[in-house]
């Protein structure tokens, strides 16, 4: 006859440890046998990493409508993003983009699948937008990624221009890709937008535009005040459709002066500096001269002469 006895106590709970661990095992394998028969899983892994190479190997494809090789650049950033977005499942976000960078950005984004993309610059109007990149399963609303600020002041006797905003605002030490807009407000001052980590830096340190002591603070996105820009339309016939051309007459200085101001830097189209006098517009360029403010190129006709008739739109 066998005799009973009692294992000691830690013979028990080590052979309780067994069984609850195979236990534990077994469930789990079924429970990851049991997910599908084609593991979505690793399938959704390797759907990212072949988007992903896609993007990598696929740049100069995607970027081959784009002529201005220093917007190609800017581009080339924002779809280096893109592939480290679909590769690791985040949501990434530009500094604030200008508007041929962020339109170019848009298109070329659009043809990526996987990739949502959403463009903001704190108001319905805003020309600089910030830009965040996620795939469509984690991007699915609206990130808070700019902030508004209000400067305001005794600008009643001394009014400052968008530049000296601008100038005082990059004076504490900022970079310009982390402002948005500069909303002008006259003798109030103005508003202005910026990504929401500069906020309380520049609240404390922007005290003085040109020589008007500022408080800075920070307003809801709703308390932005803006209005469609005023301009004035009018046309001009031209023999070419040159930038020096064009840009004389819609700012109604001389062509030898134009050229000037291009030699020394002073004028863009779609906010590229120009180099060259012979560079061509089209409509819907915009061509700013510094000091001189802004334009937009509208409705090209050309003339049973050969010339070209210009619809120039002047921001006023």
């Amino acid at each position: 006859m066998a005799v009973l006895g009692f294992a000691p106590p830690w013979i028990v709970l080590r052979q309780a440890f067994r069984t609850v661990s195979a236990s534990f095992y077994h469930k789990t394998l079924i429970k990851k046998r049991s997910v599908s028969p084609s593991f979505p899983f690793r399938h959704s892994a390797l759907r990212r990493f072949q988007v992903a190479e896609a993007i990598k190997g696929d740049v100069d494809s995607l970027l081959k409508g784009v002529g201005d090789q220093s917007i190609a650049k800017e581009i080339k950033h924002v779809l280096e993003m893109a592939r480290r977005v679909t590769s690791r499942r985040e949501v990434l976000h530009t500094d604030f983009l200008t508007p041929p960078i962020v339109k170019e950005s848009v298109s070329v984004l659009g043809k990526l699948a996987d990739v949502t993309i959403v463009a903001q610059g704190g108001y319905p109007e805003a020309e600089r937008c910030r830009i965040s990149i996620g795939h469509h399963d984690v991007l699915t609303n609206d990130p808070d990624i700019v902030a508004a600020l209000s400067i305001s002041g005794n600008f009643g006797f001394q009014p400052c221009s968008h530049g000296d905003f601008l100038g005082a605002i990059l004076g504490t030490g900022i970079s310009r890709e982390k402002l948005g807009d500069i909303l002008i407000q006259e003798d109030k001052g103005a508003q202005v937008l910026i990504v929401p980590e500069l906020v309380d830096f520049i609240v404390s340190s922007l005290d003085k535009v040109g020589n008007v002591s500022v408080t800075c603070t920070k307003i809801p996105l709703l308390a932005l005040e803006y209005e469609p820009p005023r301009t004035n339309s009018f046309k001009t016939v031209e023999a070419s459709l040159r930038v020096d051309a064009v840009a004389s007459a819609g700012f109604k200085i001389s062509r030898s002066k134009l050229v000037d101001l291009i030699s020394s830097g002073d004028v863009r189209v779609n906010w590229a500096t120009v180099t060259k006098n012979g560079t061509t517009v089209k409509t819907g360029d915009v061509v700013s001269v510094s000091g001189k403010g802004r334009l937009k190129i509208g409705e090209i006709n050309e003339t049973k002469k050969g010339k070209f008739a210009v619809e120039i739109i002047r921001y006023l």
